[in-house]
Parts: structure tokens; sequence; C-alpha cells
């Protein structure tokens, strides 16, 4: 695999919606795009050209629709040297097209293809007004230059607004006790999003260290509480959940065990997984396990 294409295998996918049938979205590195099957309903034509397209990319002798359509890209400054980018996402490759392919693809299916396409020129002249990155970005509802720390920052207050006021007084929840984690995460460009939740991992692992420690004869029983998730979650569909609290009693020893425990055994295996599952750069998950290495001391006067 060549650099360039590591690089790209490191992107994200920060958000992506389908409007009108068009799938599109924004990458970690800011760059808006669309899916094979948004690009060819915003085209007019079947999903399945679009496959042709991609396959047909490097082919030689380059076929006249492929010449075209690179010629356009290069006419825009753009490189026509791949017809998408290639960015993992639950496991798999998914392919992303970016903005001169996305142009140039719709500029031959509206002048070019010697076809009448209504469609495509309809198409074609909307995104000729408004300007593809805009037209993206509205869709998805992000400002223009907004960055993975604007999204995931967005997406951890909204979270906070759905929990407060729903924790019974004299007890705590795992999720705003662990603020310094998602702190660290938006602090390092990690999305936070409906897929990347950190805080059930350490409800979990919290949750089993109560129990084995037998902690409800120590600090007094644990409650629960409706935990609710922001509307646009997928897990808000199943209404308010049950979730686990604790008493107040109990938050020094849920600080150390977070500190001595883990964030030194479970932080690393969590991580992990999500890099596996292409929800996270192995770049960042090193970034943050080296960040909670770094020793921290009382100043002394």
């Amino acid at each position: 695999m060549s650099t360039t294409q590591q690089l790209e295998l490191d992107l994200t996918i920060v958000t992506e919606v389908e409007a009108d049938g068009v799938g599109m979205g924004v990458l970690s590195n800011g760059a808006p795009y669309l899916t094979g099957r948004g690009l060819a309903r915003l085209c007019g034509v079947d999903h399945s050209t679009i496959i042709k397209i991609t396959n047909d990319w490097q082919e030689v002798p380059i076929k006249k629709r492929i010449s075209i359509i690179k010629k356009s890209i290069r006419d825009m400054d753009g490189d026509d040297g791949s017809a998408f980018l290639p960015v993992q996402r639950g496991g798999t490759i998914y392919h992303a097209f970016p903005e001169n392919v996305c142009m140039a693809v719709l500029e031959y299916y509206a002048l070019d293809s010697g076809t009448a396409n209504d469609h495509a020129k309809k198409a074609y002249r909307t995104l000729a007004r408004k300007g593809f990155v805009d037209f993206v970005y509205e869709q998805v509802g992000l400002s223009r230059g907004a960055s993975v720390r604007d999204f995931s920052t967005r997406q951890f207050m909204d979270r906070v607004g759905t929990v407060h006021g729903s924790v019974p007084d004299g007890y705590f929840c795992v999720f705003k006790e662990i603020a310094d984690l998602f702190a660290a995460l938006i602090a390092r460009d990690v999305k936070i999003d409906s897929s990347f939740i950190p805080d059930i991992s350490v409800g979990k692992a919290w949750s089993k260290y109560w129990r084995d420690e037998n902690l409800d004869s120590v600090h007094g029983m644990r409650g629960k509480f409706l935990h609710q998730y922001p509307e646009y979650y997928p897990q808000s569909a199943a209404g308010p959940q049950e979730a686990f609290c604790y008493p107040e009693e109990a938050l020094g020893e849920f600080h150390r065990w977070m500190r001595e425990v883990y964030r030194k055994a479970n932080l690393s295996t969590y991580l992990q997984g999500k890099v596996k599952s292409g929800s996270l750069p192995a770049s960042n998950a090193t970034q943050i396990i080296d960040a909670y290495k770094t020793p921290k001391s009382i100043g002394r006067t």
C-alpha cells in the first residue's frame, strides 16, 4: 500500500447523512464527499454506472468517458489519480468520492455524455451556484470550516444536556465523572459520535469492579437513573434507558480506580478495539495512551 493510500485510510468519517437520496458527509480532514450511491443519484444514473467508472479508472488504453472526466479534474487543478478516497469504516474499506471527482462526473452527465440528462443538469447548476463544499456542509448541519474538534464538542455537550438533572441527589454517574477523558479525546481531534461512546466501556468495567469488590457493603447501594441519548443518535430510538448511578461517597474510589486500573489496564484495549473497527485512527489511539502515561506530581512550596 502506498503512503498516500495509508494516509487516506487514517481518515475517519465525521458525519454522514442522506438528503433526497444523496448520501454525503465530511471526513476528519474537513473534506466533503459523496457516497457512490449519492453520486449516482445526483447524476441521474444507476449505481452500477459509478461502479463501472471506478473499475475503468486505471484501465489502459483509457476509455473515452474516463478521459473526459479526468481532463475535467485536471482543469480544476485536481488529482485524477484515484476516483475515490479509501476510508476505513466498521473494519471495511469505504469509498468516499471527493469534490473534484464528483463535480467532474456530474459535469460529464450534465454536458458531455451526449444524452439528455435533465436530472444531472439541474444538480450541476445547483452545485455550480452554491459550491460543493457549502452544499455538503449545509446538508450535514456543520458550519463551513468546522473541525472534528468542533463536531465532537457539540456531540459531547449535547450528551451533557441530556444527562443534566437526571441523576438523583447524592449520587454520581460515570458519564459526568469522565469529562477529562472526553476532553483528552476531543483535544486530540478524536471523533466523538454515536459509534464511539467511551463511558459505556468505563461503565461496564467499573460495574464489574463494584460487584467484584462488593462495594455496596462499603459505600452503600448503587441506584439507577434514566439515561437518554441526543435525538440524532440511533440509540435514542429505544427511548430512555436505565443506567447505574453510585453513592457520592464512592467518588474517591472511582477516581483512584480510573487512574490506577482503567487507564492502565482497560483503556488501551478499548482504543485498540476502536482502531480495528475503523472508528479511530491508530495514531490517535497512541497519542491518547501516551498522554495518560505522563506522570503528574503535586507541586511543593
